[in-house]
């Protein structure tokens, strides 16, 4: 019997608690049985967003709202800020394009975490920049922005808004929407929040609602002042994803139960680590500056074959890692621990790690990576 585990990004490892509330019958979705499990959810997504306005669901990937919180925000001739230092830094811009905005880009090096200055210097030599549109996580490379500092400029400009793509972020390491003057906070249903693939979440600031009321571009599906309505009344504007809904209120209650605080030093630790146990086998981080709690990306060393290191987590372990994109295609693994993970599935992945190097040929003391991840996670 072969069995199977993912350390990729998303899709995440899923409790069974959450696995054995999707299994049940499906319900109608204009029920009350329905509308109260969406009060409950309403609440809890509050709670781990960190705010006191609502946080908007769309049976979507979280692209989905990344292309809202373009189409909701902006209006035609408006110019905005684009974060680029990663695949997903980079969908910012193509959203924008598809919807025929201008914009302006800050090109980081993939591994690199934006300077705020980099921003700051932007918008000064750009006043009528509408909005900046940046990672918390940047999914592809294992890095971390500044989210704090980035809030704390844009908090100046009144006619600006900030917006972040918080898919590997939210429930990952800490980001209080309210507190910092996050405008726009977005995630998705894979990652941190314990379930499949298939809903997207977005919460807005009120000075962000203020840009949604004045905004002329198309939109139909993913209208947020509609879902606004919608979400009060406890329904979905159109037909959700039940099944995801009800594992949703489940996956909440879990971090309820065990606390945001906690939640976030459980991430730390298991970050801490795997960069510990990856620096012990010799080996380098992607982001060694900036890393996420979220994923780790690691440089595969020299002689050895990324794609091939990749597929043989697989094959011999039934372990999905994930690979690099575009320009770090071949070059690094990721390894995740964000979500439904604890202390020795991070045993097991390094292990395998060090299994597969051995036998692919890289020289190292067997068991040291194993060694400095348990003298963290011991603490």
């Amino acid at each position: 019997m072969e069995k199977k585990y993912l350390f990729s990004p998303g899709p995440t490892m899923l409790p069974p608690e959450v696995l054995l509330k999707m299994a049940e019958p499906v319900m109608h979705h204009r029920e009350p049985e329905f509308e109260k499990i969406f009060a409950e959810i309403r609440e809890e997504l509050k709670y781990l967003f960190q705010t006191k306005n609502e946080v908007l669901i769309f049976t979507s990937s979280g692209t989905g709202a990344m292309e809202g919180a373009v189409s909701n925000l902006l209006s035609k001739g408006d110019k905005v800020l684009v974060v680029r230092g990663g695949k997903f830094g980079e969908r910012w811009g193509e959203i924008c394009k598809a919807y025929g905005i201008d914009f302006i880009s800050i090109d980081v090096g993939w591994g690199k975490a934006v300077d705020p200055i980099q921003i700051q210097k932007a918008l000064d030599s750009n006043p009528t920049l509408r909005a900046v549109y940046t990672q918390a996580s940047e999914t592809s490379t294992g890095t971390m922005h500044p989210i704090r500092e980035i809030a704390e400029i844009i908090k100046k400009y009144e006619e600006t808004v900030l917006v972040v793509d918080a898919i590997t972020g939210i429930g990952v390491f800490n980001l209080p929407m309210d507190e910092w003057g996050i405008d726009v906070l977005i995630s998705g249903s894979q990652k941190a929040l314990m379930l499949p693939p298939g809903l997207a979440f977005v919460a807005l600031s009120d000075k962000a609602w203020k840009f949604v009321e004045r905004s002329n571009l198309p939109k139909y599906y993913f209208d947020f002042k509609k879902e606004l309505k919608s979400a009060q009344k406890n329904q979905n504007s159109f037909t959700p994803a039940i099944s995801l809904f009800v594992g949703l209120r489940e996956s909440l209650r879990l971090i309820r139960k065990e606390g945001l605080e906690r939640v976030f030093q459980r991430h730390e630790k298991l970050a801490k680590a795997t960069r510990a146990a990856v620096k012990a086998l010799g080996l380098e981080l992607y982001s060694p500056d900036s890393p996420s709690n979220a994923v780790t990306a690691v440089n595969v060393p020299e002689g050895i074959a990324g794609g091939k290191l990749k597929n043989l987590f697989f094959e011999k372990f039934g372990i999905t890692v994930a690979g690099g994109q575009d320009q770090a295609k071949g070059k690094i693994i990721r390894i995740a621990h964000l979500g439904y993970y604890e202390r020795l599935d991070m045993i097991m992945v390094i292990s395998a790690l060090e299994m597969l190097l051995k036998e692919m040929g890289y020289r190292f003391e067997l068991g040291s990576g194993v060694k400095a991840a348990e003298e963290i996670l011991m603490k």
